[in-house]
C-alpha cells in the first residue's frame, strides 16, 4: 500500500518521503482510513510499529489552520513521551501550517499560558497539566473535534481516569475518540463503552520485519549486576537500557556498573524534568552506553537502533513486560530482550510465556556466548579440539602419507612421516658410501639405524629383540657377594684369593 492510497494530502506524503517514510506500517495501513472517516477507534498493536503516524496524520489532516482555536487533542502518561508525540506534530504539521503546542507537568505554566495565546491548531500533553489549564480557564474545550489518548492503558493504569473523563464532559458530544496502545486491559475497555460511539477495533498483533529474541539468565540475587556485566560485554551492543522495579536501588546499582567500566545514567520518575530530557538526548546521541531506568522509561521511549533490553527485575506483569522489551525491535529492526532472574522468578518466565505466546527461552553464558543450558560444555569442547587439531595439522608440516612399498611383517601398511627420522629409518644401514648410517633419532639416543637396530625397528614395525638374559648366579657366588658387601679392599682380594 502507498501513501497515495491513503489519499493524504500531497504536502504530507512528501514529508514523509523526506524522512525515508516510503510507505505505510500495517497500522498505519488500517487506522487512517478509519480516522479520516470520523469513526472513534481502539486500535491495539505492538509498541515501535509506528502507532504515532497512525493517529498523527489523521488528526493533521482534520485540523484547520486558518483557525484560531485548538481542534486537536493529544493525551500521554508521561512526560517524555508527550514530547516525542509534539516533535512528531512539529515536523509534520508546519508542512500544512498546522500550528502545535506541548502542554506537560514540570514545565512552566505561566509560559505554557503565553503559548496558547499564539492560537494553535493542536496541542499535546499529559493529563494532569492540561486538566489543570482547563480548571484555570487557561484552555477552551469547546472547538475541540479530535481526542487522542496514546499509550491509553498506561494512562487508566496510572490514576488518570477521572482527569480524563473530565475532560471528555467539557467537550462536545459528537467529537471524535481514538486510543491507542500496546495491551487493552479491562479499565480502557469500561471507558471506550462509556464514552464511544460505536468504536472500530484494530488489532495488529505483528509488525512484520525484523526479530526480538527473548531469552532468561539464572542466577542468584546477588549476582544479578555481575551477570548483566557479563551480558554486555558478551554481546557487545552500542548501547542498553537496564529495567529495575524499585527506585531505591538504583543508585547502588548504578555504581557497581560504574565500577566496571560502563558509561552508566539513570532515568527514574522523580528525577526533574530537565534532567530526564538532557540524559535522554545523551542517550540517543550515544554519549551512554547504558541507561538504568525504572518503568517511567518503558513508555513511547523511541530510540532509534536500540539493540538490548535487560530486565534487571522482571517485569510486575505481562503488559509491562510488552512495554519494556518494545524500546527494541522498532519499525522491523531486530532486538533481544534479556530477563535476569532467581530461581524463585521461574514461574514468572513461565506466566509471560504463556500468557504472551513467547518464544522465552533459558540461556546459559558460556565461552562467550550464550547456549541452552546442558548443551554449552559439549559443543564447546568439541570446538576446541577441532580447533586444536587445526593448530596441531598446521604446524606439523606435511601429513603422513602412506607408501604401498612399505608394510609391517604382518602385512599392514607402515604410515611414516615425510621428515628427518622417518626419512633416515626408510633408506636402510647404508648409505652411498656404504658406510652404517645414524637417524636424528640414533645421533641423539645412542641408537644406529642399521640392521637390526631401532632403524630397521622402526621401518619394519618390529620391536627390537630383548637382550639375552644372564645365567644365574650359584649360592655360594651370592654368600661371597655378601661378605664382601662393605668390606675394605684388601679384604676383598684376600678373600677372592688374589696376591696383595
Amino acid at each position: 500500500m502507498s501513501w497515495e492510497s491513503l489519499q493524504l494530502q500531497p504536502q504530507l506524503i512528501e514529508a514523509l518521503r523526506s524522512h525515508d517514510i516510503a510507505s505505510p506500517t500495517p497500522v498505519q495501513a488500517e487506522t487512517i482510513p478509519l480516522l479520516l472517516a470520523g469513526h472513534d477507534l481502539s486500535a491495539r498493536s505492538q509498541t515501535g510499529s509506528g502507532k504515532t503516524l497512525a493517529y498523527m496524520l489523521p488528526a493533521l489532516e482534520k485540523a484547520d489552520p486558518g483557525s484560531d482555536t485548538v481542534q486537536v487533542m493529544v493525551l500521554a502518561p508521561t512526560q517524555e513521551l508527550a514530547m516525542q508525540i509534539f516533535r512528531v506534530a512539529e515536523t509534520y504539521g508546519e508542512a500544512l501550517g498546522v500550528k502545535a503546542q506541548q502542554l506537560i507537568g514540570g514545565a512552566s505554566m505561566q509560559r505554557q499560558v503565553e503559548k496558547l495565546r499564539e492560537h494553535p491548531q493542536l496541542v499535546v500533553g499529559t493529563p494532569g497539566r492540561i486538566h489543570e489549564l482547563v480548571k484555570a480557564g487557561k484552555l477552551k474545550l469547546h472547538a475541540i473535534r479530535l481526542v487522542i489518548i496514546d499509550e491509553a492503558d498506561q494512562v487508566f493504569n496510572l490514576g488518570s481516569t477521572v482527569e480524563v473523563e473530565s475532560l471528555l464532559k467539557g467537550m462536545l458530544r459528537d467529537r471524535q475518540i481514538a486510543f491507542f496502545s500496546a495491551t487493552r486491559p479491562q479499565a480502557m475497555a469500561d471507558v471506550e463503552a462509556r464514552w464511544m460511539r460505536e468504536p472500530r477495533q484494530v488489532d495488529v498483533e505483528r509488525q512484520t520485519g525484523g526479530r526480538v529474541d527473548h531469552y532468561y539468565l539464572v542466577c542468584d540475587k546477588r549476582d544479578k549486576v555481575d551477570t548483566a556485566r557479563r551480558l554486555v560485554r558478551l554481546l557487545k551492543p552500542a548501547s542498553a537500557l537496564l529495567f529495575i522495579n524499585e527506585t531505591d536501588e538504583i543508585a547502588n546499582y548504578e555504581a557497581k556498573l560504574k565500577y566496571e567500566g560502563f558509561s552508566v545514567e539513570t532515568l527514574y520518575g522523580d528525577a526533574d524534568k530537565q534532567r530526564r530530557a538532557a540524559t535522554l538526548a545523551r542517550f540517543r546521541d550515544g554519549r551512554i552506553q547504558i541507561l538504568l531506568a525504572t518503568d517511567v522509561a518503558a513508555r513511547g521511549l523511541d530510540i532509534a537502533d536500540l539493540p538490548l533490553v535487560v530486565h534487571l527485575d522482571p517485569a510486575l506483569d505481562a503488559d509491562h513486560y510488552v512495554h519494556r522489551s518494545g524500546r527494541t525491535g522498532r519499525m522491523g529492526k531486530s532486538g533481544t530482550v534479556v530477563s535476569i532472574v532467581t530461581r524463585n522468578q521461574l514461574f514468572i518466565m513461565d506466566k509471560f510465556r504463556k500468557q504472551l505466546g513467547l518464544d522465552l527461552r533459558e540461556k546459559t553464558m558460556y565461552r562467550g556466548k550464550l547456549w541452552t543450558p546442558g548443551e554449552e560444555k559439549g559443543r564447546a569442547d568439541e570446538g576446541d579440539r577441532r580447533e586444536a587439531a587445526g593448530r596441531r595439522g598446521a604446524e606439523g608440516g606435511r601429513p603422513s602419507v602412506e607408501r604401498p612399498s612399505e608394510r609391517r611383517a604382518d602385512g599392514a601398511p607402515a604410515r611414516v612421516a615425510d621428515g628427518g627420522a622417518g626419512i633416515a629409518a626408510r633408506r636402510g644401514s647404508a648409505g652411498a658410501t656404504g658406510q652404517p648410517l645414524r637417524g636424528a633419532a640414533g645421533q641423539s639416543g645412542g641408537r644406529t639405524a642399521g640392521p637390526g637396530g631401532a632403524g630397521a625397528a622402526r621401518e619394519t614395525g618390529r620391536k627390537p629383540a630383548a637382550p639375552a638374559a644372564k645365567p644365574a648366579k650359584s649360592k655360594k657366588q651370592l654368600e661371597q657377594e655378601r661378605k664382601n658387601k662393605g668390606a675394605p679392599k684388601w679384604l676383598k682380594a684376600k678373600r677372592d684369593g688374589a696376591p696383595q
